[in-house]
């Protein structure tokens, strides 16, 4: 490309990082639709461990007859109604996205207490989905730095000017 400008070099240079965050951004929603779609499947089935995140231990007895008694279903950890599940939503603003829920009791089943263990929820969905978040950032950036170009001249400019 040429430029015959220090204007037009910069006004290129502006159409290219519009560009580069129109495409991330795409992708980052892409990815947290993803976590979050992950996140609910996770619940309701025993998980297995995955980096620094344990398995599922198996629920208490005592948990399994109250479960039964309310109506619940059996050798389901996590869900009962499914409110905690239909909880986690997402959120993206800019180059950021928060995956998460509102449900107080979900850092508890997170985190774990003094009497009831572990059984995380969105650190491993965010690991699982490690993979598929690389190849979605990486392909919107490639996109974006190289797109931008066609986006430029879409829009009517000509880099040349």
């Amino acid at each position: 490309m040429e430029f015959k400008s220090l204007g037009s070099l910069a006004l290129h240079m502006a159409a290219q990082e519009v560009a580069l965050l129109a495409s991330l951004r795409a992708g980052l929603e892409k990815c947290a639709v993803k976590v979050e779609a992950t996140a609910k499947g996770e619940i309701g089935h025993y998980q297995s461990g995955i980096g620094p995140f344990p398995a599922w231990a198996d629920l208490a007895d005592s948990t399994e007859e109250r479960k039964a008694k309310m109506g619940y279903p059996a050798d389901s950890p996590l869900l009962a109604t499914g409110d905690m599940r239909d909880s986690i939503t997402h959120t993206t603003h800019i180059l950021e996205a928060v995956i998460g829920s509102k449900d107080p009791k979900m850092v508890y089943h997170e985190f774990g207490t003094a009497k009831m263990p572990a059984r995380p929820v969105m650190g491993p969905a965010v690991l699982r989905n490690k993979e598929y978040i690389r190849r979605v950032l990486g392909a919107a950036t490639v996109t974006g730095l190289f797109g931008g170009a066609v986006i430029h001249a879409s829009l009517g400019y000509d880099v040349r000017a």
